[in-house]
């Protein structure tokens, strides 16, 4: 196994766990720079052994898989799912008898760097991020299906798009075992077509689960706008919540025709839903007042730290106009997913924007991804999700 030694004093973040190692940090390679995706081990400036993990070329140049010498085989794919899976058993998310949709492994979450693995019914969605997770699916499928043990039947591969280019690895979508048409899912007695085919991410936003059946206890009796709507998550359990009108919108068509067979699925022929397939801000500009709970769960405004300014200027513009045309004694339910934007950034942009419109503003709850999304406590960039329910004078 090639060897990587590290600059001086380079080791520290590794010292406190760290499972990233980038590129300027790395003094030398033993017998030539790795190829894509191969395992190596990592030795500090004095040759000490203290990691071990996926080569890639980019800025993050290594991600750990242990901190400890160990072979990195089938053996250790199986004990690592285990503990995932062993982990979801004993909160409860993946033996409720009413949810069958969750997350079972997220990467650093679950001390699998570039690893996403979400379960649907019978069949789980793995997505790589990087080159040495995709070379290692075929693997670490074989090890799911026996952690599983027999309550799963189909392993669909979905990372054409999550794999960097450079690498020049040419991923496929496609069943690695099994297949399966049947794309419905149910969350906490609710059924949702899953879009694993063409659907962004693994086909269905897990993260939001908890958020969503939070918004159901808040929906009765009230007029709901849902932006960003996608598959129509939070306008299904609004329905369910006894809302009285639920109006969903998306810029994308198809994300529209996937809100209205979600809505099909649970209420046959419901009268109080209505879906548009329109441009958020010139739905808000245009929407007037009848609105008194409001979602804003909009798709990454950054996904590099160069894009931050804008993204938080987005923010404050999108939160600005919700909080203008909210009815009084309102209930918004506002998000980020930009890993980059921090908790504080959020709630800067999002307060900006309520003393912009002038509103007396209130903070009900705040939000974050669900314990099947775990935050590994020395990687506190895992904490990407933040969200804000606000009451609105």
């Amino acid at each position: 196994m090639r060897r990587v030694f590290l600059k001086p004093k380079k080791e520290e973040s590794l010292q406190r766990f760290h499972p990233w190692i980038f590129s300027g940090a790395i003094a030398s390679f033993e017998n030539g720079q790795p190829e894509e995706g191969e395992i190596v081990e990592v030795y500090t400036s004095k040759k000490n052994f203290i990691a071990i993990g996926h080569y890639q070329i980019g800025s993050i140049a290594i991600r750990v898989l242990s901190f400890q010498q160990e072979t990195i085989d089938y053996s250790f794919w199986q004990r690592r799912l285990q503990i995932a899976y062993t982990m979801r058993k004993s909160i409860g998310i993946a033996t409720d008898p009413t949810n069958n949709t969750y997350r079972l492994v997220h990467g650093e979450g679950d001390n699998l760097s570039g690893l996403i693995i979400d379960i649907y019914d019978r069949t789980a969605v793995m997505q790589a991020h990087s080159p040495g997770m995709h070379l290692s699916r075929m693997e670490i499928a074989k090890a799911l299906m026996e952690v599983m043990d027999g309550h799963l039947d189909n392993i669909y591969y979905k990372s054409e798009t999550t794999l960097p280019f450079k690498a020049d690895l040419f991923p496929e979508n496609g069943f690695l075992i099994g297949g399966s048409d049947n794309n419905i899912a149910m969350e906490y007695g609710l059924k949702f077509h899953v879009d694993w085919l063409k659907g962004q991410k693994t086909g269905f936003f897990v993260d939001q689960r908890e958020n969503r059946s939070l918004l159901g206890k808040y929906a009765e009796g009230r007029t709901v706008l849902n932006m960003f709507c996608y598959t129509g998550g939070f306008s299904v359990y609004a329905l369910r919540g006894n809302a009285k009108s639920v109006d969903s919108v998306d810029s994308s068509a198809k994300a529209i025709e996937l809100t209205n067979q979600n809505v099909a699925l649970n209420f046959p022929n419901e009268s109080r839903h209505t879906a548009y397939a329109e441009d958020a801000f010139k739905f808000l500009d245009k929407m007037g007042d009848r609105y008194d709970l409001i979602i804003l769960d909009p798709p990454a405004f950054a996904k590099h730290r160069d894009a931050l300014r804008n993204a938080l200027q987005g923010y404050r513009k999108l939160n600005a106009k919700a909080f203008e045309k909210i009815k009084p004694g309102g209930i918004l339910f506002t998000f980020s997913c930009s890993q980059v934007v921090t908790k504080d950034n959020f709630r800067t942009a999002v307060f900006t924007a309520a003393a912009s419109a002038k509103r007396k503003v209130r903070i009900l709850h705040q939000l974050t991804q669900p314990a099947d999304h775990p935050i590994n406590i020395y990687h506190p960039e895992g904490e990407y999700l933040k969200g804000l329910v606000l009451y609105v004078e």
